[in-house]
């Protein structure tokens, strides 16, 4: 496992005063998640009017989870973070250790389990640490002996070398 350096932004459980930019990207987030909605209304719609378009999108969401499914990590590769969300509520979360903060892993905003508003931004964060303990470093496996060949193989083996030595031969004198 690769040394990543987390970053900090502010520090959630102390006091915290938003700032202009915080305010700016909660608006900006309010707007995007209106448009996201409206275009979510729109295809919705039209999934309703053609059954054939509503059987895709279903099957494309199924392959979707079965492929997100399949890249479940382990607990030593999850880091946890703590963040305060615009609302002031400070919540945990979590993305794979390779990112260097929750913002760049995709957690722009949340949703707050205490106040139930969506779409709020991340004002502050920081690194808890892993979810789980690293596995030990391990010596690899030593390779495993060769199989032992049966007498009756040995003996087709020195039979065909025998064989091939003589057309050698041949083809030397020849």
């Amino acid at each position: 496992m690769r040394e990543v350096e987390y970053r900090s932004n502010g520090v959630p459980l102390e006091e915290y005063t938003l700032s202009r930019w915080d305010h700016r990207r909660q608006k900006q987030s309010e707007e995007t998640s209106e448009r996201v909605q409206q275009q979510v209304d729109e295809d919705n719609a039209k999934c309703r009017a053609d059954p054939a378009r509503a059987e895709r999108r279903r099957q494309a969401f199924e392959t979707v989870a079965r492929l997100m499914q399949s890249f479940k990590k382990q607990d030593h590769e999850i880091t946890r973070w703590r963040v305060r969300l615009y609302c002031g509520h400070i919540i945990e979360t979590e993305a794979h250790y390779t990112y260097t903060d929750p913002i760049d892993a995709g957690g722009y905003s949340k949703r707050c389990p205490e106040c139930r508003k969506d779409g709020l931004t991340i004002v502050a964060f920081e690194p808890i640490g892993l979810r789980g303990e690293p596995p030990e470093a391990r010596e690899p496996a030593p390779p495993p002996p060769p199989k032992k060949s049966s007498r009756a193989e040995l003996e087709r083996r020195v039979t065909a070398l025998e064989r091939e030595n003589e057309r050698l031969r041949a083809e030397l004198n020849g």
